[in-house]
């Protein structure tokens, strides 16, 4: 692998001692006066002095954009890399054509989630996955083990050497293209091209992670301050982690080590789409087809939650009282909605919507009811 020192992420102290990874926008975050924590094993902003709700708003409305650098990337190469992705994960990379991209877990022979992960083809024998910042090392060591003994295949890191800036809202694409001689117009869902942004060499991916139309962009660690400057002075703001996590929960996508864990699978977290049963064989598809196939026993629903918010961890319960039937994966309050909002992993026999429930908060049970997600869908542009 090749390693660009000081470029790219390296470790810090954070306030409480921790030693922590930055990455290359970390000292920008700091003169900005940024709310800094520890997130993924990384020095993080939290949210820049405005609050997470403005944060949350300007994504909404405008534009706003995210140091997402902490994620890692993994090249996989050769004549051997699609047949290998395929093994390895519950979707199938080699459907993909140059240029597309998926989402798809990552799973343990039991079928619990190892991660869950964007999987972009470069060329026809060339494959870019990123992956979680918490579970970065993880993941490599899990994805060499796998690839030991493999024929035509060649796997790098290249996390240290790469920035990433995601840029979401419904102005992403007139303020970038003000950037770009790339036709964004042009540029499908899940889909990503190369390019120029300003003077720097940029994969440019139309996906996100917060419901809203935007792109994320790839990009050598030594560039990322200059792209985010650019970016910020035509006036996409600066958002923190706070935020992103309240977008996010607000259209129903998951985050490793709340909605999927080892001990959670991708069909008990609604992620069926994501798996390719006609696939002869990837890892967890023998435990996966079991589970299907003897009924789930829990299933990720969206919740409205009436006098306080619901965290991570809280029981569930019948409205009626009686035993836990689950737990609280995450809650806020919906900034968008103005209500506060969970989802939760439940028996199956609570899952419809309108079944009345009740959340377990510090001692006292607070009204509940299930509800049809995504909570917040973009709306639609009209037709000109």
């Amino acid at each position: 692998m090749r390693w660009l020192p000081g470029r790219g992420y390296h470790e810090a102290e954070a306030e409480r001692g921790v030693s922590v990874r930055e990455t290359p926008l970390t000292e920008w975050h700091r003169q900005h006066g940024a709310k800094m924590m520890e997130f993924g094993g990384f020095l993080m902003p939290i949210e820049y002095g405005g609050g997470i709700i403005q944060e949350h708003q300007a994504v909404r409305g405008d534009v706003g954009m995210f140091d997402v650098s902490h994620m890692g990337e993994f090249a996989a190469s050769g004549a051997g890399a699609a047949t290998f992705l395929d093994e390895l994960v519950t979707n199938k990379p080699s459907d993909l054509g140059v240029g597309q991209a998926l989402y798809t877990p990552m799973c343990y022979p039991d079928g619990g989630t190892v991660d869950d992960l964007l999987v972009y083809r470069l060329a026809s024998d060339k494959f870019l996955l990123v992956v979680n910042a918490g579970n970065l090392d993880k993941d490599w060591e899990w994805i060499m083990r796998q690839a030991q003994g493999r024929e035509h295949l060649e796997l790098q890191n290249q996390s240290q050497e790469m920035g990433l800036i995601a840029l979401q809202g419904p102005k992403a694409e007139p303020l970038l293209q003000t950037l770009t001689a790339v036709t964004l117009a042009d540029l499908p869902y899940y889909h990503a091209r190369q390019g120029r942004v300003g003077d720097a060499e940029v994969l440019i991916s139309r996906t996100g992670y917060t419901g809203e139309d935007g792109f994320e962009l790839y990009l050598n660690a030594g560039d990322t301050v200059g792209v985010w400057e650019r970016l910020a002075s035509l006036g996409a703001r600066p958002v923190g982690l706070g935020a992103r996590d309240t977008l996010r929960l607000e259209a129903r996508l998951p985050l490793y080590d709340h909605e999927l864990t080892a001990e959670i699978t991708p069909l008990e977290a609604g992620l069926g789409l994501f798996i390719k049963w006609d696939k002869d064989h990837f890892i967890g598809k023998e435990s996966l087809a079991s589970q299907k196939a003897d009924g789930l026993k829990r299933r990720l629903v969206g919740l409205e939650v009436s006098g306080g918010i619901a965290r991570a961890g809280y029981g569930v319960r019948p409205r009626e009282g009686g035993e836990a039937i689950g737990f609280v994966t995450s809650g806020t309050k919906s900034p968008t909605l103005d209500k506060a909002i969970a989802l939760a992993l439940v028996d199956p026999a609570f899952a419809k919507v309108g079944t009345e429930l009740a959340v377990e908060v510090r001692g006292r049970s607070i009204p509940a009811v299930v509800v049809k997600t995504p909570f917040y869908r973009k709306p639609v542009k009209a037709d000109n």
